[in-house]
């Protein structure tokens, strides 16, 4: 089990990456609201734009997607059952929860999930 100063290092952590990713999702939203006003002056500078504006929409849902891992880890620091395998019920790691501060699985069982997700 987690340490009480285990587990508020965790939770700074993840307050940080949440501030970052609210952050990153706000600028990227301006920018491409900017992109969408600019008036472009032939094909390749659409085609450009286009490009750019793809990759970042994809960043954008993957930053989504982070930001909701990390609150649902922060909802189960308070529900006080954080760094337990939604799965197993075992205890994560704390090395896996290390790498990644928002795992819901712990090994054997994220690997379980990924071959049910293909």
């Amino acid at each position: 089990m987690l340490t009480k100063i285990q587990l508020e290092d965790f939770k700074t952590k993840l307050t940080a990456r949440k501030a970052q990713i609210e952050k990153n999702l706000t600028g990227t939203t301006l920018e491409l609201d900017e992109m969408r006003n600019l008036e472009l002056n032939d094909e390749g500078d659409y085609a450009a734009a286009s490009a750019e504006s793809a990759v970042d929409s994809a960043i954008l849902m993957q930053q989504r997607k982070e930001l909701n891992e990390i609150e649902l880890a922060l909802d189960k620091i308070k529900k006080g059952t954080y760094g337990v395998c939604e799965m197993c019920e075992d205890p994560i790691g704390r090395k896996r929860l290390e790498v990644k501060n928002f795992a819901r699985f712990c090994i054997t069982c994220r690997e379980i999930n990924e071959k049910e997700q293909k």
